[in-house]
C-alpha cells in the first residue's frame, strides 16, 4: 500500500466526496479514482458505497482507516528522525493543555526546556480536555496534559506527574469557617458546574458518586472555569473542582475554599501520548525533561507515589 493512495483513500473517507478530496490532495478526479480502485484492487476489498449523503466506507474501509492513519504517521516520524540523526533538525512537539495548566504549571517547564534545548521547537495548543484526545488521535499533538478521566485506550499511555487536592471553591468572608457542612448539605447548595463532557465536570460528578450522594443539580453550567470562579466570587453558589484550577482567585482572596470531605480528595494531572514501537527523538526528550521537572506524585496520605511507567 504505497503512502500516496493512502492519503487519497483518507481524504475521500473524510470529504465523502471525490471532487473535494481531488482538491485536497491536488489531483484530478479521476486520479482519485483510479487510486481508489488501485488501493481496492491491492486489497481485495471494495473500501466505499455511494448513498445519498456522499460516498460511505464499508465495514472493509472502516478496518484500513485507523490503519492508514498509523502508517502515514510513521511515515512522518521516520523522515523527521532521520532528519535529526543527519542533522537537519532536531524535531518538533506539539503539547496540548487545558488553560489553567498552561497558564500555572508549564511557563517555567516550557522556558527551561526551550533553554536547555533550543533546537527543539515546540508548539503549544490550550483547548478542553475533549479536544486535547480528539488532536492527539489525529496526530496533531504529540502529548496531551490535562486532569485525568481514566481513559481507557490502549493506544495512549498515561503517566501521572502530580496530583491536585480537590476542594469547595466558596464565596470570599469564611462562610463555612465555624461549621462545615457535611455532604447531603453540600450536595442541597447551589452548585456551579462546567457542561457535562468537560473534565472539570466529570471530576466533580465522579467525587459525589464516590461518596454515594446524588450530585447536585447545578445551578449554573459555564464554558470555562474562570467564569465559575467569578460567580462563586459574586455569590452565586459553589463549585468542586481542583484546586489548581482556581489558584489565582484563591491567591488575589476573591474566593475561598473548603476542604471536600468526600473519600476522593484529589484529582490526577497526567500527560498522555501515543504508544509507539519507535519513541520520536523529540518527543522522547519532552517526555524526560517534564517527568524531572515535576515533582512525584503524592498520594492522599502525602506519601510518595511512584510515577505509572513510561512504556514506549
Amino acid at each position: 500500500m504505497h503512502p500516496r493512495l493512502l492519503r487519497t483513500f483518507l481524504a475521500v473517507a473524510r470529504h465523502r466526496n471525490i471532487t473535494r478530496a481531488a482538491e485536497e490532495v491536488h489531483l484530478a478526479q479521476s486520479s482519485v479514482s483510479d487510486q481508489i480502485q488501485s488501493l481496492e484492487s491491492e486489497l481485495g476489498a471494495e473500501l466505499f458505497t455511494r448513498s445519498k449523503p456522499g460516498l460511505e466506507l464499508t465495514q472493509a474501509g472502516q478496518t484500513l482507516s485507523p490503519y492508514a492513519e498509523e502508517i502515514l504517521m510513521l511515515e512522518d516520524e521516520a523522515r523527521a528522525a532521520v532528519a535529526t540523526t543527519v542533522g537537519h533538525r532536531a524535531g518538533s512537539v506539539g503539547i496540548g493543555a487545558l488553560e489553567t495548566i498552561a497558564a500555572i504549571k508549564l511557563p517555567t517547564l516550557l522556558s527551561g526546556f526551550r533553554t536547555d534545548r533550543p533546537d527543539i521547537d515546540i508548539r503549544l495548543t490550550v483547548a478542553g480536555s475533549g479536544d486535547l484526545l480528539r488532536k492527539l488521535d489525529s496526530g496533531e499533538i504529540d502529548v496531551a496534559i490535562c486532569f485525568d478521566q481514566g481513559w481507557p485506550d490502549e493506544r495512549f499511555v498515561r503517566r501521572t506527574i502530580a496530583t491536585e487536592p480537590l476542594i469547595v471553591a466558596t464565596p470570599p468572608g469564611g462562610a463555612f469557617a465555624s461549621r462545615k457542612p457535611d455532604l447531603a448539605e453540600l450536595a442541597s447548595m447551589n452548585f456551579i458546574t462546567t457542561e457535562v463532557g468537560c473534565v472539570y465536570r466529570g471530576l466533580s460528578d465522579k467525587a459525589f458518586a464516590e461518596a454515594h450522594v446524588d450530585a447536585p443539580k447545578p445551578a449554573a453550567e459555564v464554558g470555562s472555569i474562570g467564569t465559575i470562579a467569578r460567580l462563586v466570587a459574586a455569590g452565586a453558589g459553589i463549585s468542586l473542582v481542583p484546586r489548581l484550577a482556581v489558584a489565582d482567585a484563591l491567591d488575589r482572596g476573591e474566593i475561598g475554599e473548603m476542604t471536600w470531605p468526600g473519600p476522593t480528595r484529589t484529582a490526577s494531572l497526567v500527560m498522555i501520548w501515543r504508544r509507539r514501537r519507535v519513541q520520536p527523538p523529540a518527543l522522547r526528550v519532552w517526555l524526560a525533561a517534564a517527568s524531572d521537572h515535576f515533582a512525584p506524585a503524592r498520594s492522599v496520605d502525602g506519601r510518595p507515589r511512584r510515577a505509572t511507567p513510561s512504556p514506549s
